[in-house]
C-alpha cells in the first residue's frame, strides 16, 4: 500500500575502479524542499529503532550500506491512507530515497547480516520537542515487527 505524500525513488549508484558513488538528494531535485541538517543512523542486524513521528519536519531517508525494514503508518487525521501500513525495503539491494512528510509514524529494522547505514536529509534541524514516540511494540500501531517467512 502507498501512503499519501510519501515518495519513493530509485537513486544512482556510479561505480568505478576507484570506488563508487552513492547520489542522494540535489537542490534542484524536485522532491527537495529545504535543508535542515542531514545526519547517518546505524543500526545492527535484527535491532529496531521506532517508533517516532515528526510534527514538522519531512525526512529523505538513503541507506548506503546494509538494508533495512522501513515501515510507515499514517495517523493522519485528514490524509487519505489514514490507517494504513507501509513496508519498504531500502539499502544496498534496493538503493532508493523514501521522502516521509511530517505526522507519519516510522521505524525500521536492520535486516541481513551487516550493520546497515542509514542517511536523512531532514528539512529542520534536530528538536526534541518536534518529534513523538512510542515504544517499538506498542498497540497503538498494528504492526508486527517479526520475521515474515512467505
Amino acid at each position: 500500500m502507498q501512503i499519501e505524500g510519501v515518495v519513493v525513488k530509485q537513486l544512482r549508484k556510479i561505480p568505478d575502479e576507484r570506488g563508487c558513488i552513492y547520489h542522494m538528494l540535489r537542490c534542484d531535485d524536485p522532491d527537495f524542499e529545504k535543508f535542515g541538517e542531514i545526519y547517518f543512523s546505524v543500526v545492527y542486524p535484527g535491532v529496531i529503532k521506532g517508533w517516532h513521528l515528526h510534527k514538522k519536519m519531512t525526512l529523505n531517508y538513503a541507506v548506503i550500506q546494509g538494508m533495512i525494514k522501513l515501515v510507515l503508518y499514517d495517523a493522519r487525521e485528514n490524509s487519505a491512507t489514514k490507517g494504513e501500513l507501509m513496508e519498504i525495503f531500502i539499502g544496498e539491494e534496493n538503493y532508493c530515497l523514501v521522502k516521509m512528510p511530517p505526522g507519519i509514524w516510522n521505524g525500521y529494522k536492520g535486516i541481513g547480516a551487516k550493520p546497515a547505514i542509514v542517511a536523512n536529509c531532514a528539512t529542520l534541524p534536530h528538536d526534541p520537542d518536534e518529534m513523538i514516540r512510542l515504544e517499538t511494540f506498542s498497540d497503538e500501531i498494528p504492526y508486527d515487527w517479526a520475521l515474515k517467512n512467505k
